[in-house]
């Protein structure tokens, strides 16, 4: 396997060093070369070049290799999610051209996507040639993106985090070695063509002291409106050239048309943008020209990826990272002149968006680290990365990674080891006030008696008339009472005042400790900030409940990957029928049912268990059947099972 990382290492870090190269090639055939062809429309040949880029784009990733549009780091999620991490061969040349015709006419993108996706390719070529397991492709695909991460911005760390953060999302000692070695390898293949100097050059400046840290608090949560904005509007955008009823290979060519229309008055949002990054380090520029920058770079990037061109979303990150970080700057330097140096809010700036975008807050700070290699920001860039994650992750659900394969229904944690107890809140199975049973301290305990008798209920919290609580009344305690011909008292006489409580926010996992330690059926659910207010109360069958609907969620999500695994190594589609009591197949065998030659019954959903069909299976009510299927045996199959031919009933799905 070391070997294999070895060769994955080299493969990526040469990958990376022709992919720079390529990149600059373009970029001087297209306004240079090119534009001297166009020299005739004078400084309005920058409008036609990126649109003549996107077209090329657009034909390649059309009729060649359609893996090769968009960011890159959503195809290699999308492969090791339901392709166990087999990337096609064709990417590897496919990939590197689009990207450097797409950044090298001007296109708003960067390229840290694809040169994970060339990575990545690799390593899973390999691994397919040596015919590895999945979980040993999957280990060299992530090696693979992290030596293309190494070699391109000369930071092996941020490589090995990347790879482990956002595409495996787990750590263990083989990964990390097969990932560690790759990046290594790469990056000295990067050394030795790109020099040891760090991608931005810093200006000097002086750790921050105490009372700046609440400042970049500050900065991190406005990064993450940033960063959230960022991704909403891109897939926004996506969604309008989706939509839009135009041959798909032009698509990208009306991107670039735009822009170019917007490139013409600022030429600062073609590329990458890193000299930008740049001057905003080194020299102030106007705030008002700061947030147009920001402006206009968002909408460029959403045209360039949104229109299916092909580039990363990492170097536009950065860029609107530092726009922010100098806007903030030259607001706070208005409200308090005397803090850290301009240099030191766009570094943090720049990682703090990044991390609210990929919601990768580790890869995000190591990556600004090695990137500049300034040292005495990094404790407010951890500091602003951490609550930019956190506030974004509040806002949106979903990375700007993750949103495209959420829409397909494709899950990159489904079939991870998960705690389900963990992901539930306490609030989101207790029983709310409204819907609660309640005594107060003066009520007769034989009124108590009645309420147990009707309710079957063996608990009920003891509240005053402004729902604060006071304690907890069981039917042992009544029981006792009963017992010792204490009937004649009150609720007052016999319940507990000493329980303990649970918060809303409380995971369902933290609450069953309080119900194996305290061995009681139900705890009261009180709010946080006034811990004398009930707001609920959780039962024992509350949380049955909530982990029984968790589970049924989570094996949906594994069934759907499971279906998208198998129709890409068949080939065909899956279709699934829920059966009805009037449907053809019920009651009979599935040897009976005649089923076209090509079809195949790959399981039967029966209750909650699966059946693995045979002959002698005798299908009934409810069961959902998943098959197999050639498109044109899709009504014939529908015909056997359901009886009524071309009927597409609500309750059937097809998968593509």
């Amino acid at each position: 396997m070391l070997t294999m990382a070895l060769l994955v290492g080299v493969g990526a870090g040469y990958g990376a060093v022709l992919f720079r190269w390529l990149i600059a090639n373009a970029h001087a055939f297209f306004f240079d070369t090119l534009g001297n062809w166009l020299g005739f429309l004078g400084r309005y040949y920058v409008v036609v070049v990126p649109a003549l880029g996107g077209l090329a784009v657009g034909l390649l990733t059309r009729f060649v290799s359609p893996e090769a549009q968009g960011p890159g780091v959503s195809s290699v999620m999308e492969a090791l999610a339901v392709r166990d991490g087999r990337i096609r061969p064709v990417v590897i040349a496919a990939r590197p051209v689009a990207t450097s015709i797409t950044l090298g006419s001007g296109g708003s993108a960067g390229r840290e996507g694809p040169i994970v996706q060339i990575g990545s390719a690799i390593g899973s070529v390999l691994s397919q040639l040596a015919h590895l397991s999945d979980e040993r492709t999957k280990n060299l695909v992530a090696a693979g993106a992290a030596a293309g991460i190494a070699a391109t911005f000369n930071a092996p760390l941020a490589g090995v985090m990347f790879a482990l953060e956002i595409l495996l999302a787990r750590f263990g000692l083989v990964p990390f070695t097969s990932v560690v070695v790759a990046a290594v390898i790469a990056s000295v293949i990067g050394h030795a063509h790109f020099g040891d100097a760090p991608a931005f050059a810093v200006p000097s400046s002086a750790a921050p002291n105490g009372w700046d840290l609440p400042i970049y608090g500050v900065l991190g949560a406005a990064a993450a409106f940033v960063g959230v904005g960022f991704v909403r509007i891109l897939y926004w955008v996506h969604d309008l050239f989706a939509n839009w009823a135009f041959p798909p290979y032009l698509k990208p060519a009306a991107g670039g048309l735009i822009v170019g229309l917007i490139g013409l008055w600022f030429p600062e949002i073609f590329g990458v943008g890193y000299d930008s990054i740049e001057t905003v380090l080194f020299k102030r520029l106007t705030l008002t020209y700061l947030a147009i920058l920001g402006i206009l770079k968002i909408l460029t990037t959403s045209a360039t990826i949104g229109s299916g061109g092909s580039g990363g979303i990492f170097a536009p990150s950065l860029f609107l990272g530092a726009m922010l970080g100098g806007i903030f700057e030259q607001l706070v330097q208005r409200a308090t002149p005397a803090v850290a140096a301009p240099s030191a809010y766009v570094l943090v700036g720049m990682s703090a968006v990044f991390g609210a975008a990929s919601r990768a807050p580790i890869t995000a700070i190591l990556t600004l680290f090695e990137m500049t290699r300034d040292y005495d920001a990094i404790l407010p860039l951890m500091l602003a990365t951490v609550i930019s994650t956190l506030v974004a992750r509040q806002l949106f659900d979903e990375s700007i990674y993750t949103v495209k394969l959420s829409r397909r229904g494709i899950d990159v944690n489904a079939g991870r080891d998960l705690n389900l107890m963990s992901t539930i809140l306490v609030n989101e199975a207790m029983t709310s006030i409204e819907d609660m049973v309640t005594v107060t301290p003066d009520a007769p305990l034989l009124e108590l008696a009645q309420v147990f008798d009707q309710t079957h209920f063996h608990g009920l919290a003891v509240t005053d008339q402004r729902n604060r609580l006071l304690g907890v009344v069981t039917l042992s305690d009544l029981e006792r009472a009963q017992a010792q011909q204490r009937m004649s008292g009150e609720v007052r006489d016999i319940y507990s005042r000493k329980v303990r409580t649970v918060f809303p926010d409380d995971t369902l996992e933290q609450a069953l400790r309080h119900f194996g330690a305290l061995d009681v059926g139900r705890i009261p659910v009180v709010d946080r900030q006034d811990p004398d207010r009930i707001v609920g109360l959780l039962r024992r069958g509350d949380i049955v409940r909530a982990y029984s609907h968790a589970y049924m969620d989570e094996q949906a999500r594994l069934a759907h990957m499971d279906r998208a695994r198998l129709e890409h190594r068949t080939g065909e589609n899956t279709l699934e029928i829920r059966l009805q009591d009037d449907h053809r197949a019920v009651g009979k065998t599935v040897q009976d049912l005649e089923l076209p030659s090509q079809t195949l019954l790959a399981s039967i959903r029966r209750g909650g268990r699966v059946l693995i069909p045979r002959g002698d299976t005798r299908l009934e009510v409810g069961d959902v059947v998943v098959a197999l299927v050639p498109e044109d045996q899709e009504t014939t199959l529908r015909s056997r099972l359901v009886g009524r031919e071309g009927h597409h009933p609500s309750n059937h799905t097809r998968n593509h």
